[in-house]
C-alpha cells in the first residue's frame, strides 16, 4: 500500500479543513467566490493605481467604484421598471385572469408547460419585476449581509490576494506547487472570460431581441428588449424567463401568430443560441477547450451550485482539462527521456 509522503500530509489536512469550512459556509461563499474572481478580474487595474498611491487607498478607490457601478445599475434598473409599470401589470394580470380561467388549458397548443409551472414563473415574475420593494425590504438583513461579505472579500483580496497567493504557493509541497504555478495563468484567463463574455451576451441579447418585439408589435420594443437582457444578466435566471412570461402573455391574449415569434425566434434564437454556442465558444476559445465541454460546465455550474455555478461550473472544468493536458505532456516528456535512454 503505497505511503502519503510527510510533506503533503499537512497540505491534505488543510485542504480537507477548507472544504469542511466551504461546505459548513455554502450560503455565503457565492458571495466570497464572485468577490475573489472580480478581484482577480480587476487585479491589472489595481496594479496601474498603485504607481500613484498605496495598496489600502487603491483597493478603496475601486472598491468604493464597483459599489457605485451597482448602485447606479440598480437605481437605473428602478427607473426603467417604474417607467413601465402599466405594461408589467397588463402583462402579468392578463396571464393571472388567463391562468385563472379553468377553460384555458397550455396543453391543448403543445405548450411545454401547465399552469402550475406557470404560476410559480408568475408569482416568481410579480416578486421581482412588480413586487421588488417588498421583495427586498422581506429580505433586507440577507441582502445587506451577503454585500457586505461581497465588498469586504473582494477588497481584502485586492489589496492582499496576491500576497496571499505566494505566500500559500511557497508553502505547498513541490509538486503541488508546480501544478500550481501552471493553472495561474489558465484561471486568470478564465475569470476574465466568464466576465467579458457574460456581459457581451447581455449587450447582445438587447440588440437582437429588438426585432423580435418589433415583429411581435405589442409596443415597448426597448423595454421588452431591456427586460430580456437584464434577465440574461443575472446568471441564474437568463432571458428564457423574459421570453417564457412574455410568451405566456401573447398565449393568454390569444395570439398564436406572437407565441410563435416568442417561442421561434425570442426563446430559441435570442436567448437559447447565445447560451448553447455563442457563451460556450467564446469562453473556450479563450482557454482551448471544445464548446461542448463549456456548455457542461457552464449549464451544471448553475443548475448544481446556484449564483457560486456561474464562476465555479467552468472554471473546475476548465482547471480539469488543464491539470489533465499537464499531466499526459508530463507523461509523455517521461517517456520520451525513458526511450531516449
Amino acid at each position: 500500500m503505497p505511503r502519503i509522503q510527510p510533506d503533503l500530509l499537512p497540505f491534505i489536512i488543510i485542504s480537507v479543513i477548507t472544504l469542511a469550512a466551504i461546505v459548513i459556509f455554502w450560503s455565503i461563499m457565492d458571495m466570497v467566490i464572485l468577490g475573489a474572481s472580480l478581484a482577480v478580474v480587476l487585479m491589472p487595474l489595481h496594479h496601474r493605481i498603485l504607481r500613484h498611491t498605496k495598496g489600502l487607498f487603491s483597493a478603496i478607490i475601486i472598491t468604493g467604484a464597483v459599489f457605485l457601478l451597482l448602485v447606479g445599475f440598480v437605481y437605473g434598473t428602478v427607473i426603467i421598471l417604474e417607467a413601465n409599470t402599466g405594461t408589467l401589470n397588463d402583462v402579468f394580470n392578463t396571464i393571472g385572469t388567463w391562468l385563472g380561467n379553468p377553460a384555458t388549458n397550455p396543453a391543448v397548443y403543445g405548450i411545454p408547460f401547465n399552469k402550475a409551472s406557470l404560476s410559480a414563473m408568475l408569482a416568481e415574475g410579480n416578486a421581482l419585476f412588480l413586487n421588488y420593494w417588498q421583495t427586498i425590504l422581506s429580505n433586507l438583513s440577507v441582502i445587506v449581509f451577503k454585500m457586505f461579505v461581497f465588498f469586504f472579500s473582494f477588497c481584502v483580496l485586492l489589496m492582499k490576494g496576491e500576497e496571499l497567493k505566494e505566500r500559500i504557493i511557497c508553502r505547498l509541497p513541490v509538486p503541488v506547487r508546480k501544478y500550481m504555478v501552471q493553472l495561474d495563468p489558465v484561471t486568470v484567463d478564465t475569470l476574465y472570460a466568464i466576465y467579458i463574455v457574460q456581459i457581451a451576451i447581455a449587450v447582445l441579447t438587447f440588440f437582437i431581441a429588438i426585432p423580435v418585439f418589433y415583429f411581435l408589435g405589442y409596443g415597448s420594443i426597448l423595454f421588452y428588449s431591456f427586460l430580456a437582457a437584464f434577465c440574461e444578466l443575472i446568471p441564474v435566471l437568463g432571458s428564457s424567463v423574459a421570453f417564457v412570461i412574455i410568451g405566456a402573455y401573447a398565449l393568454a391574449l390569444g395570439d398564436l401568430r406572437g407565441v410563435f415569434i416568442v417561442f421561434l425566434f425570442g426563446y430559441l434564437i435570442v436567448s437559447l443560441v447565445p447560451e448553447i454556442y455563442v457563451r460556450p465558444v467564446l469562453v473556450g476559445r479563450r482557454v482551448k477547450i471544445h464548446p461542448l465541454i463549456m456548455f457542461i460546465g457552464i449549464v451544471g455550474g448553475l443548475l448544481t451550485m446556484g449564483l457560486a455555478g456561474f464562476v465555479l461550473g467552468p472554471l473546475i472544468i476548465v482547471l480539469l482539462m488543464t491539470s489533465y493536458r499537464i499531466w499526459m505532456t508530463e507523461r509523455q516528456s517521461c517517456s520520451g527521456s525513458k526511450g531516449g535512454t
